[in-house]
């Protein structure tokens, strides 16, 4: 069954390219095969039939922002469905990313019966899989849809020096199965407070912040010789489950996903990512702003936040949303995350604009919750940006989604339309 949707008249921006005024998006079986600046440079026959009926339409006066048009033909027993979007007076905009939260694993108002986000009695627990834990039925989910967000990078907490791995999600569906864009996408690590006090009060190690560098080290150093026992081994070789999550990591194919506040622990954090030449993100990066041109030099990307939350850990006494702007300036890639539930998932948005409002262009704040978050998740092959062959995540706002009053008029994942407005 081929199902087809042309979305029209709105104001596209691609992330990818200059705007559109006056744009439309054609999706085939939930991809994107075309983004114009106009119906009349559609080359698809298929798109370009269904800008005649759409033009049919204005002549009959049946045009209208937000009217969804099911075209001659389309119905549940027919091979085919095709609908017409009108997007007038809208921005029309890839899906929002939450770079990094607990979406699902920590569920809201659940206590500890929907807290699955640390297995807090063992520091190193590489093996643990955040798709096991995501409760796809966590209101969050309808949340994040409502709000525009059609993707999510969710995973295990800061509890441990290794915590497990983070999974990169759609945000709407039962089964966290076909949710799944990349899984495993990053692997979880820790440093400074959380890991500290953890350990320390049940009196094993780590109670230092060497210790948490000791035992990571020691953790690398030997999937280092794993790895080598690997790849030299005949045929009968035994996997140990535990040791073969840190292989993509070695292998370049995912980043460690860092859990740094303070600058010594970025710090700490980019020299062991050096040492042993991987990838890695800097999540959350609190006081960034004051080593920014050190980070910048390191190379490695941050998703910063949670900044719309309260200063409850000395680690985070510098929180400042101007700390996405300072490293922007210095030439570090930036995302923004909610850390949901440390900040709610549907204040995402807002929380790009407050750090526009504190120094970090308006561009950069766009593409802090779309393509640049698609690239340090490492999944813009597919999401992030409006471009033909991607999938058709799209958010349809009625004005810059980082101001307080813009509502979300639509919101689309893989070519379904999953939320719409009632005012649309």
């Amino acid at each position: 069954m081929k199902n087809r949707l042309l979305i029209h008249s709105g104001h596209v921006l691609t992330m990818a390219g200059p705007a559109h005024p006056e744009g439309c998006v054609y999706i085939e079986d939930g991809k994107i095969m075309e983004v114009t600046g106009g119906l009349d440079r559609l080359r698809s026959p298929a798109g370009r039939r269904m800008a005649e009926t759409l033009a049919r339409e204005c002549v009959a006066g049946k045009k209208g922002r937000g009217r969804i048009v099911p075209l001659e033909g389309s119905s549940r027993e027919s091979s085919e469905a095709s609908m017409l979007l009108d997007a007038s007076g809208c921005l029309v905009m890839p899906g929002l990313i939450e770079a990094h939260c607990h979406m699902g694993i920590t569920e809201e108002k659940k206590g500890t019966e929907g807290d699955d986000c640390n297995e807090n009695v063992s520091p190193v627990t590489p093996w643990l899989r955040a798709i096991d834990a995501v409760n796809t039925m966590d209101a969050a989910f309808d949340d994040a849809v409502r709000a525009g967000i059609t993707s999510v990078m969710a995973g295990p907490g800061s509890a441990n020096v290794v915590g497990g791995q983070f999974a990169f999600i759609k945000t709407k569906g039962r089964c966290i199965d076909e949710l799944i864009v990349k899984a495993p996408a990053a692997l979880k690590v820790a440093f400074g407070e959380n890991p500290k006090v953890n350990y320390s009060g049940q009196g094993k190690s780590p109670s230092t912040r060497m210790a948490i560098a000791g035992i990571l080290r020691e953790e690398l150093t030997r999937a280092l010789s794993y790895r080598k026992k690997k790849r030299e081994a005949a045929d009968g070789f035994e996997p140990d489950f535990r040791m073969e999550p840190y292989l993509p990591v070695l292998d370049g194919e995912i980043p460690l996903k860092a859990h740094v506040h303070r600058a010594d622990d970025i710090f700490t954090a980019i020299r062991i990512a050096q040492e042993f030449g991987i990838r890695m993100t800097l999540d959350h990066c609190t006081e960034g702003h004051l080593i920014a041109e050190e980070i910048a030099v390191s190379g490695f990307p941050a998703i910063v936040g949670p900044d719309l939350s309260s200063r409850n850990k000395i680690e985070v006494q510098n929180m400042a949303f101007k700390t996405a702007g300072a490293l922007h300036e210095a030439g570090v890639k930036v995302a923004i995350t909610t850390d949901h539930p440390v900040s709610l998932i549907w204040s995402l948005p807002i929380c790009a604009g407050l750090a526009v409002k504190a120094g970090l262009p308006m561009e950069a704040g766009y593409a802090a919750i779309t393509c640049n978050a698609a690239q340090i998740c490492g999944v813009d092959e597919r999401v992030g940006s409006l471009e033909t062959g991607k999938d058709a995540d799209i958010a349809i706002f009625s004005g810059n989604p980082m101001e307080t009053f813009t509502k979300t008029m639509c919101t689309i994942i893989d070519g379904q339309i999953v939320y719409q407005d009632e005012m649309f």
